[in-house]
């Protein structure tokens, strides 16, 4: 091989000084790291007007060929210069850029045969991949920097981790986050060995796409088709590389075509190497709204016969049946079972166990279907069940899954996990994983508009999943993508590397992603915004504004804490460097200026109405302070679509999606009403502690009282530790751990205290979500505060952010008393304690 360009050589110059052999023992055991300087033995990327080469195989997968041009973009985003890149050519230059996969390039396969790589980190290995300077790794090489796969999504997250190090954020592109211009970009010496994930395959899913994504590529992307379509899901799939995710469950409402409706979109998907999957309704890779209710004619010369497989088996095996055989070269999860035919119950006989029976002849017969059409073993061929909603109560009346079907478990559409694998399920050999929602419509009420889940709510039910063997999938109910970018990226994160985000330290990951994404000097105020953002959101979502009703208190104490974080984020935005400025409006003051305007629209409403109630004239300044906000809401939202980014998100942004009441004006006094008001009945306030403020802790039975910042309301709660520990028994109350509160009665006689827990459901079958309560050494009282179901009081808890119980007691004594909570369940978190 020949050397083309030898500009790196004269760096030989720095290293007089140091032994060269020193230097290389040393870089062997340190992770490589980027600089702006050129650090003895680092390989030089761009400096002095030039940059490296980048080589790749033509033989390697075609994503290795789009991260590798992606790089080059990436380089030209952080200096103004743009490497070339080669294929397949041998002639090497004194300092190359070599990317490839083991087994695919015959770069990386030169490399491990002469030990230069290590082929065992690598080789059989899932996603993983080595970014490395090596030191004459080839007869007339100098220096190379090397990232190698151990398959193609692995070679192309090293490329794009690379990128992150450099400074291009993943969100680079959807949330037009523009890295600082660098004048010169080095690699430090050393390797860095990644993978393999924590969770197998890890996605999205575009849902409710009908006010935001949908119409927005319509009119800025798939102009052609006027549609969600193939131009999107590429900017869709380099997002999901750049977030090191692999899976997808594209878009599948009316408003849209099927995925595959598109013959392009299938095809990007293996380019992009992103595996394909179908939602809870959507088997064997089908879209049933439109390829079964819509478009069966224009595909098969007819209409189709009722959605029930006990009346329309063999035109319904072989629509499934024509999907599998379109899409088996390509990388998919299928999902087997079957729902309506769209988001509802499954057509069939009335009688349950008869539906049950139904269903598991359903999924034979799929996967005898996928058996005799796909070439690979069927336990080999991934498989997801996923008991959402009403499936799961079909999978608990006896439903028999084949061992090697991952079930996906649900959450209860509210970021709280319905269930997860007992003992058993755990030695199944398919395993289970976790569809979750960050965005939602439905019952009780949808929340589509913000994004206010927070990332400490995220780590703490899906590490909890992850305990309990939920390691196989995940899948993230995402919405329209924006503005829920932040949180998804935390999913991913989280997904890759469970250990890096756990429950007690998620609170931590805004000010990690602001430094990353704005800089340093930005990263704790932006932090802090967050995390008040998602304390108040966590009581009552911007979306569930109408359902929750607060105290005239608690009321101006979010209106305080809203004013407060907004004025925050608005002279952070006046400080923010002119390139970051749209991506600040999009990622940070947008939904924090749109909830506090929502919560300004809704609680200046009501309090006109009570004041004027009351006969107080300042009712009217209320509604008109009501209005403004309602109408400041609307400037926000045409800004963001229209002025931001030039207009790049026209259509992104719907303030009111599905025109839901929530999001109208509300009823406000126009008129005062005078009439004689009687003397006010004074309420005692009650006392409020905060759970996490214990006097002590006892920790028994191997297990831990943690306490977790910014879960839930109080923004802190304590949970029992690990995930795994076993529920205490009625009659072992006393080896349970406790927390203990030292409080000081005024008055003797009975009192109630109010314990405020997250709404979390039992982690399996049989197993509750339970505290139990003593004052004084009384009997302990235990209390379950997950519901038997998805009821009224299910839904009062999701909407306000907590379940509760309350307990009476004998107090025979003013002054200090001693209070001991004992948390009996796994899952269960303590947020605060209201005494009256």
């Amino acid at each position: 091989m020949k050397i083309r360009n030898p500009y790196c050589l004269s760096i030989i110059t720095l290293l007089f000084f140091v032994p060269n052999l020193l230097l290389a023992q040393k870089t062997q055991s340190q992770k490589i790291g980027v600089s702006e300087i050129n650090i003895p033995l680092s390989f030089p990327l761009a400096e002095k007007g030039k940059t490296a080469t980048i080589y790749i195989d033509g033989r390697d997968a075609d994503v290795v060929s789009i991260a590798a041009d992606a790089f080059k973009n990436d380089i030209n985003l952080l200096t103004n210069l743009s490497p070339i890149v080669k294929q397949d050519d041998q002639n090497l230059s004194a300092c190359p850029v070599i990317i490839g996969t083991l087994g695919q390039s015959k770069f990386i396969d030169q490399l491990a045969k002469t030990g230069k790589i290590n082929r065992s980190s690598l080789q059989g290995k899932w996603e993983t991949f080595s970014i490395s300077v090596i030191e004459n790794p080839i007869k007339g090489v100098k220096r190379a920097l090397v990232i190698a796969g151990s398959d193609r999504r692995g070679t192309a997250y090293g490329v794009f981790e690379l990128s992150r190090m450099l400074g291009v954020s993943p969100l680079s592109w959807w949330a037009d986050v523009k890295p600082a211009t660098k004048k010169a970009l080095f690699v430090t010496a050393g390797e860095s060995l990644v993978g393999p994930p924590s969770v197998k395959y890890r996605g999205i899913f575009i849902n409710d796409e009908d006010w935001g994504i949908q119409p927005w590529a319509t009119k800025n992307m798939d102009t052609d088709v006027k549609d969600l379509g193939p131009k999107t899901y590429t900017k869709i799939f380099e997002l999901l590389l750049r977030l090191k995710a692999n899976y997808i469950w594209p878009a599948m409402h009316p408003s849209t075509k099927a995925f595959f409706y598109y013959k392009e979109n299938p095809k990007i998907a293996d380019k992009y190497a992103i595996v394909l999957g179908g939602s809870h309704c959507e088997p064997m890779l089908r879209n049933n709204v439109f390829e079964w209710a819509e478009n069966f004619e224009h595909e098969y010369g007819k209409k189709p016969g009722e959605w029930r497989y006990d009346l329309n088996k063999n035109e319904m095996d072989k629509y499934w049946t024509d999907r599998v055989i379109e899409a088996k070269n390509y990388e998919a999860v299928y999902t087997v079972g079957m729902r309506g035919i769209h988001d509802g119950s499954m057509p069939g006989p009335k009688d349950k166990n008869e539906k049950v029976k139904l269903l598991g002849q359903v999924i034979t017969d799929q996967r005898e279907i996928l058996s005799k059409n796909i070439s690979s073993s069927l336990s080999s061929i991934p498989q997801i069940f996923c008991p959402y909603k009403e499936v799961l109560s079909l999978y608990q009346a006896g439903l028999k899954l084949p061992d090697d079907v991952t079930i996906v478990w649900a959450d209860d559409n509210h970021g709280y996990v319905r269930q997860l694998s007992n003992p058993e399920e755990q030695k199944r050999s398919g395993g289970s994983g976790v569809y979750y929602h960050i965005s939602y419509w439905g019952s009780p009420h949808d929340y589509l508009w913000l994004s206010s889940i927070s990332p400490s709510l995220i780590s703490y039910e899906l590490t909890k999943a992850y305990q309990y063997k939920a390691d196989r999938l995940w899948v993230i109910n995402v919405g329209d993508i924006k503005p829920a970018e932040m949180e998804t990226q935390f999913a991913m994160d989280l997904a890759w590397d469970i250990n890096k985000w756990k429950p007690e330290n998620a609170h931590n990951y805004a000010e990690s992603w602001a430094a990353e994404t704005f800089g340093k000097e930005f990263a704790k105020p932006i932090a802090d915004i967050k995390a008040v953002y998602y304390r108040l959101g966590h009581e009552a979502k911007p979306e569930h504004m109408s359902s929750v009703n607060f105290t005239e208190e608690q009321a101006n104490e979010r209106l305080v804490a809203y004013e407060k974080i907004y004025n925050q984020a608005k002279n952070l935005s006046n400080k923010m460097p002119e390139r970051l400025k749209d991506a600040y409006f999009e990622l940070i003051l947008y939904p924090v200026q749109g909830a506090y305007l929502m919560n300004q629209k809704i609680l200046y409403a009501k309090k006109s109405l009570a004041l004027a109630e009351k006969g107080d004239q300042t009712a009217l300044d209320y509604s008109k302070k009501s209005r403004a906000a309602f109408e400041q809401i609307k400037l926000i939202t045409k800004k963001y679509n229209e002025e931001i980014a030039g207009g790049k998100w026209n259509g992104m942004m719907d303030y009111r999606p599905r025109k839901l009441p929530v999001f109208d004006m509300p009823k406000v006094a126009d008129t005062i009403v005078k009439k004689a008001i009687g003397q006010a009945e004074s309420i005692k306030k009650p006392i409020i502690i905060k759970a996490s403020n214990f006097d002590d802790k006892v920790a028994q039975k191997g297990s831990d009282l943690q306490n977790i910042k910014g879960l839930g309301i109080s923004d802190s709660g304590i949970s029992v530790y690990p995930f795994t520990t076993q529920p205490i028994q009625e009659n072992e109350i006393a080896t349970a751990s406790y927390a203990v509160y030292n409080i000081d009665f005024e008055t003797e006689g009975e009192h109630s205290i109010e314990v405020k827990c997250l709404p979390t459901q039992g982690v399996n079958n049989g197993i509750k979500v339970r505290y139990a309560i003593s004052v004084n050494g009384d009997q302990p009282q235990i209390i379950n505060v997950s519901p038997a179901s998805e009821n009224n009081i299910w839904k009062l808890n999701v909407l306000q952010g907590y379940a509760s119980g309350i307990t009476k007691h004998q107090i025979t004594k003013t002054g200090k008393s001693v209070i001991k909570v004992y948390l009996l369940d796994p899952g269960v978190v303590i947020n605060q304690l209201e005494i009256k």
